[in-house]
């Protein structure tokens, strides 16, 4: 604390003579503190509701009235993100490799991908709900599934995976490239063997804010997925996932308490999965 109150300080004395700089320096750091202390706050809020209720009967292999157990919801959860990313990933990482290393850089059809995206990402969640009931629940006739539900969520985050590994393909310096091709690697050769493998801490921080998004997701879950409060045996079968299953018993008004415990499981399981998703990049930057 005190080695930074003293670089804090010295950022202040070294701005002395420029107002504008410094004002500027005092409003990133405001604005930082205002974000720390906002998700500060919201864990904290969470784990001091929910702690306290996390019972053994919340972990119960069946749900029933009287335990309100969030195992199968968080089962359903894992088998979500994976049948999601499994979609996606490839087509996403798959999309970005043309855009970056076959497609003519600058080409209206680069243009028009990359607009897209950025529209695909920024419509709501609700909206892709109901187009997964129309068309992937009504129309293939897969019903309210797991599937359904997937192919939903892939669609989604789609966008993010694309744009991420894009600009992680990018920011791969051309060198690499051209030392490649001068040792007589095609290009196919050099995108798994030379580009990919250095893009890959920057394509993994896009799946990891993927699986946020699949975790945290309800509003389209529950118009392609379901909220049936059992483990899925086939993909095929509908289920709730943790986010859907706190949305379900808080709406009901008789478990507010098991809601806030359930919050603070889905809390710790993004958690472990960020940490884990770290620590296999840095591993994999390291080969």
């Amino acid at each position: 604390m005190k080695k930074a109150l003293t670089a804090f300080r010295g950022k202040l004395r070294s701005y002395k003579g420029q107002p504008v700089s410094l004002a500027l320096f005092i409003s990133v750091c405001f604005a930082a503190l205002i974000t720390m202390t906002a998700l500060l706050f919201l864990i904290g809020y969470i784990l001091i509701k929910g702690i306290p209720h996390l019972e053994p009967s919340l972990f119960a292999w069946v749900y029933n009235s009287e335990n309100v157990s969030l195992t199968p919801a968080l089962i359903n959860t894992v088998f979500m993100t994976v049948l999601s990313l499994l979609t996606a990933v490839p087509i996403g990482i798959g999309a970005a490799v043309y855009l970056v290393e076959y497609a003519k850089r600058g080409s209206k059809l680069v243009e028009a991908v990359r607009i897209t995206a950025e529209t695909l990402s920024g419509i709501p969640s609700i909206v892709y709900g109901l187009f997964g009931a129309l068309f992937f629940v009504k129309y293939l006739g897969l019903g309210l599934s797991l599937l359904s539900g997937a192919l939903t969520l892939s669609i989604m985050i789609l966008p993010l995976i694309m744009r991420t590994a894009e600009e992680a393909l990018i920011a791969v310096p051309d060198s690499y490239r051209e030392g490649s091709f001068g040792l007589g690697a095609g290009r196919l050769r050099t995108v798994f063997r030379v580009v990919l493998p250095s893009a890959v801490p920057g394509i993994l921080s896009g799946v990891i804010l993927s699986i946020g998004r699949v975790v945290g997701e309800s509003a389209a879950l529950i118009f392609t997925a379901g909220t049936v409060a059992e483990v899925a045996k086939s993909p095929l079968d509908s289920a709730r996932t943790l986010s859907v299953h706190m949305y379900t018993i808080s709406g009901e008004g008789l478990y507010i308490d098991q809601t806030y415990a359930t919050a603070v499981v889905l809390l710790l399981v993004v958690i472990v999965i960020n940490a884990l998703s770290g620590i296999a990049a840095k591993r994999l930057s390291k080969v």
